[in-house]
């Protein structure tokens, strides 16, 4: 009975609270618009978020309600970046919040920036790669949404569920969240078409193996050296035209594709990751070779390679149409702006998950003017980088858009498929037009502009501008 009333006495533990939910750390009001239009697509996607706008009703004593949410419900911190929201007195309290969580919860992903605007590093997240909103709100927000999964975030499996207090910030006049689909354009380009197999050869009997890669990199298609052979999409006729003076090589085995990509090939040693870094290779090759043909200006980033509109394709400050589907509009891909000219161009990432795409990165390439036309690009990497900065740092989001849909259409023109070569036989056939993407729900944030509105920017229409320092 002693025991029995001593047990009795002892206050039962309470339960941990579930970490479950994504806390997005923004300045008010400078970010409330990023924020409405963001926090219910991640609630439509299963998310559980709390922003202090949607969430906190009246009465709250915020900072306490903010605070305690961070400390012991979040599982993950959204930060929003730019330098205005970065100086901000109660996010610089979440920022340190947030570093001392990732620390106790021991997972350096706690906190995920941002980046809604250019911002300088700021000590503490310096080191965080952010996701980028800059290029495009659609694009940052599929990048996240991967990034949330790859971290394994909690999701709801049943249906989404969109917080009731929208009605009661739309009655303060905030934006109203409508029970809509959005469609929002990706950058990504999908692969409707790929070869099944790629196939892996072997010598027969002793070959010269210096010789064999010194001829490689000379094959008019993608060929990878891997173990004691190599793998090509191209036939065993014309592995033996290219490679008949090194030696003779066997068709040992034609791989699945998809097979090799997410497994390797075991009989030959290659491993799941280096046979899924070949496969990005050999279509990122074919890529290039697509558009070195194309006569577009080829230049040499410090992790890629971009693809740029030259004077071979159009004249400087000549709109290019785009839209193959209701009415056409038309975007600029080369102009001047603070005394060099600016060309517009992507670099490519080819990816498996989570269906086959080429992911295409803006660029901006910029060249001193030579008799009214573009020189040599600048070979200044930091040139380059702060005038990227200053000439594109007022184009919104529908400009990028436009000039990567303007682009699309000037390098596939007619064809709604662009085919990349893998060999003579074996093709890649890439959809012209980026891959849509629907959001359960939609705001009244405007997403559409007129014709003229998208080039009202000074650095884009050329106008003179003060020389900038060097």
């Amino acid at each position: 009975m002693m025991e029995e009333r001593v047990a009795q006495s002892v206050p039962l533990a309470s339960a941990p609270e579930v970490r479950d939910v994504v806390f997005l750390s923004k300045a008010t009001p400078g970010d409330d618009e990023f924020a409405l239009w963001l926090a219910p697509k991640l609630e439509a996607a299963g998310y559980k978020v709390f922003t202090d706008i949607r969430t906190l009703e009246p009465g709250d004593r915020w900072r306490n309600v903010i605070t305690s949410t961070l400390q012991n419900q979040a599982c993950k911190m959204l930060l929003c970046c730019s330098n205005e929201t970065l100086a901000a007195a109660g996010v610089q309290e979440e920022i340190e919040i947030g570093l001392d969580l990732a620390k106790e919860l021991k997972d350096p992903r706690f906190v995920i920036p941002l980046r809604i605007r250019p911002y300088k590093k700021l000590f503490g997240i310096a080191g965080l790669q952010y996701i980028d909103f800059v290029r495009g709100w659609a694009e940052g927000l599929e990048k996240l949404l991967e990034t949330l999964k790859r971290q394994k975030v909690p999701v709801r499996t049943q249906a989404a569920i969109i917080q009731p207090s929208w009605e009661l910030y739309r009655r303060r006049g905030g934006v109203a969240l409508k029970e809509e689909p959005e469609r929002l354009t990706s950058n990504w380009l999908r692969i409707s078409e790929a070869p099944d197999t790629i196939n892996y050869f072997e010598a027969s009997g002793v070959i010269d193996r210096d010789a064999l890669a010194k001829i490689a990199p000379k094959s008019p298609y993608p060929v990878a050296l891997m173990q004691g052979g190599f793998v090509t999409f191209q036939s065993a006729d014309e592995v033996a035209a290219i490679f008949g003076d090194v030696g003779r090589f066997v068709l040992v085995h034609s791989v699945p594709l998809m097979a090799f990509v997410e497994s390797g090939y075991e009989p030959a040693n290659i491993k799941r990751q280096d046979a899924s870094n070949v496969a990005h290779s050999m279509f990122r090759q074919a890529w290039n070779s697509y558009c070195q043909k194309r006569g577009l200006l080829e230049y040499h980033y410090s992790n890629a390679v971009g693809f740029h509109v030259g004077k071979g394709q159009t004249p400087i400050g000549k709109k290019i149409a785009w839209g193959t589907q209701g009415e056409r509009r038309s975007s600029m891909l080369r102009n001047v702006a603070k005394g060099h000219v600016w060309q517009y161009g992507v670099s490519v990432l080819p990816s498996f998950w989570p269906f086959p795409h080429l992911k295409l990165k803006s660029r901006v390439l910029f060249a001193p003017i030579l008799d009214g036309e573009a020189d040599d690009p600048l070979q200044d990497p930091k040139k380059q980088h702060r005038l990227r900065r200053t000439v594109c740092k007022g184009w919104r989001n529908r400009q990028w858009q436009g000039r990567l849909l303007a682009f699309l259409e000037l390098l596939s023109g007619d064809r709604s498929v662009m085919l990349l070569e893998l060999g003579k036989a074996a093709t890649v056939r890439v959809e012209a037009a980026p891959q849509l993407f629907s959001s359960p729900v939609s705001t009244v944030l405007p997403s559409v502009l007129q014709d003229e509105d998208e080039e009202i920017d000074p650095s884009t229409l050329g106008r003179p501008e003060p020389e900038e320092e060097t």
